[in-house]
């Protein structure tokens, strides 16, 4: 390449003062080959043309390889080619000498030129929303645990809303929409998804002949229609592909570390929010602007909430327990033998007995566990006293901690009797009650229904403590000398 004022001089040599070739490289000094390329202007400076190179390991084999290739179009993704077993066949069928990693990199060369051409989409407000999962990692609790991100984007103002579960099961893909509705004001015209099974029951992308009830209650409910990609397709709906990324790498960086869910999730939608201060490329207004404009076009909510919880029907059995997705929760005594509803919640689990709230309990995910309440067996435990020694209820219950104390010196001490008496108390005054006056019998070393009973039964105020001993419930002296008087024939 030469320099521009070079070429420039060429140019006006010959064009303009009419020299020949060797008359010009004469003048200026340079090769004549020099003047040849570039006096009559076919050839510029500015301009290189790419080299083309000779192949002589992989050019013979080169249309082999792309066929194979082509053919891997029509096989299946688990099933097709990798650089090893190109090599592997073309030494096996063509007797080819040369080393993998020139086949290694042909391969890669021929895949790398087989870009798509995609067609860039504009979607009316309230037109449409994408849906999707994502995976990612939290502390827990101190405990490092896997959570689902149920993702879900607004298309024509790309306003986001994420939530967090412990599972990708249909009831927490069902809240996800309600919690998603309530942020951002309203339901778009329909929902594009992947070939989810907690919304598709049989069939794929354009072919989906039968939907899940509990979703076609939800759509039914908020009035929205449901569009399916194509398998593989994640460019259908690219929109919210990206969110799932950009929730991980700018939200959950460092790894949270969390009590609970519920300490989790606000995190979440204030980073929802944060979002919305934003002006993506290409994009004329900020997000809070377009969804501003957007939430003119949505669907107005309904006036009830959908209750997106997994229901069924049990009987309580003997123990007080009802079996709900193969686990089992405690329900109050007086319910054995009796049909309960079972509502499981991504986070909880409600039990209601003729439409009245039995229990309450947190959703356990693993199989085969208990959840035990100790008030529910209270009734029970206090008639049959032998049975606190081991008595799973008051076991696994979270005491508080002076009450844990005073259970644990009446057991040592084999009093079950004192203990279920004390529980009788917890029933009538409530646990926190029983557990103020347990704290006040403790500090003065006493270990009996008697104290218990007094402290929570009394309304003397208790002298400050002035010392380490223990303090006793302090009888005032009788004035003897009222006597004296009536000995002496006084009357009132």
């Amino acid at each position: 390449m030469i320099d521009i004022n070079i070429y420039e001089q060429i140019r006006h040599l010959y064009a303009v003062e009419k020299l020949s070739q060797r008359a010009i490289a004469r003048k200026l000094g340079i090769s004549r080959n020099t003047v040849k390329r570039y006096c009559n202007g076919e050839n510029v400076p500015w301009e290189s043309k790419p080299r083309q190179y000779e192949c002589p390991v992989t050019g013979p084999i080169r249309l082999t390889v792309q066929r194979w290739l082509e053919e891997d179009k029509q096989a299946p993704k688990k099933q097709r080619h990798t650089a090893t077993r190109v090599h592997e066949r073309l030494v096996e069928e063509y007797g080819f000498t040369g080393s993998y990693s020139a086949v290694r990199d042909l391969v890669r060369e021929l895949r790398s030129q087989e870009h798509k051409a995609y067609i860039p989409l504009e979607f009316d407000p309230g037109e449409a929303a994408q849906v999707d999962w994502g995976e990612a990692t939290v502390y827990l609790n101190g405990k490092k645990v896997k959570v689902q991100l149920f993702c879900y984007r607004l298309c024509s103002s790309s306003a986001p809303y994420v939530a967090v579960f412990p599972s990708q099961r249909s009831e927490s893909f069902l809240a996800g929409h309600v919690q998603a509705f309530e942020f951002l004001g309203g339901v778009p015209k329909r929902l594009i998804y992947d070939n989810l099974k907690t919304a598709v029951k049989e069939g794929w992308g354009r072919y989906v002949r039968a939907q899940q009830p509990a979703f076609l209650a939800l759509r039914s409910h908020y009035a929205f229609s449901a569009d399916f990609c194509n398998p593989g397709a994640g460019n259908e709906k690219g929109l919210v592909e990206g969110l799932v990324g950009y929730i991980r790498r700018n939200v959950l960086v460092p790894v949270p570390r969390v009590n609970d869910f519920a300490e989790l999730q606000p995190l979440l939608d204030e980073r929802c929010r944060r979002y919305q201060k934003k002006q993506l490329r290409y994009h004329q207004s900020k997000i809070k602007d377009a969804l501003a404009v957007e939430q003119q076009y949505l669907t107005p909510l309904p006036a009830r909430q959908f209750d997106y919880a997994l229901t069924s029907m049990a009987e309580v059995d003997n123990m007080s327990l009802v079996k709900f997705d193969r686990n089992r929760y405690s329900v109050p005594v007086d319910l054995v033998g009796k049909p309960v509803t079972v509502k499981g919640y991504p986070y909880e689990v409600k039990i209601y007995h003729r439409s009245r709230k039995a229990a309450v309990h947190h959703r356990i995910y693993r199989q085969g566990e208990t959840s035990l309440v100790l008030e529910h067996y209270l009734p029970v435990l206090v008639q049959k006293p032998r049975s606190l020694q081991n008595a799973a209820p008051l076991r696994w219950a979270s005491l508080p901690p002076g009450f844990a104390k005073f259970k644990d010196n009446l057991l040592a001490r084999g009093e079950t009797k004192e203990l279920a008496r004390v529980l009788k108390l917890v029933m009538d005054y409530g646990i926190e009650e029983v557990e103020k006056a347990v704290l006040k019998a403790l500090d003065s070393n006493q270990y009996s229904y008697q104290a218990i009973y007094y402290y929570l039964t009394t309304r003397q105020v208790q002298p400050a403590k002035t010392n380490t001993l223990p303090t006793f419930p302090r009888v005032q002296p009788v004035d003897l000398t009222r006597y004296d008087s009536l000995w002496a024939g006084e009357t009132r």
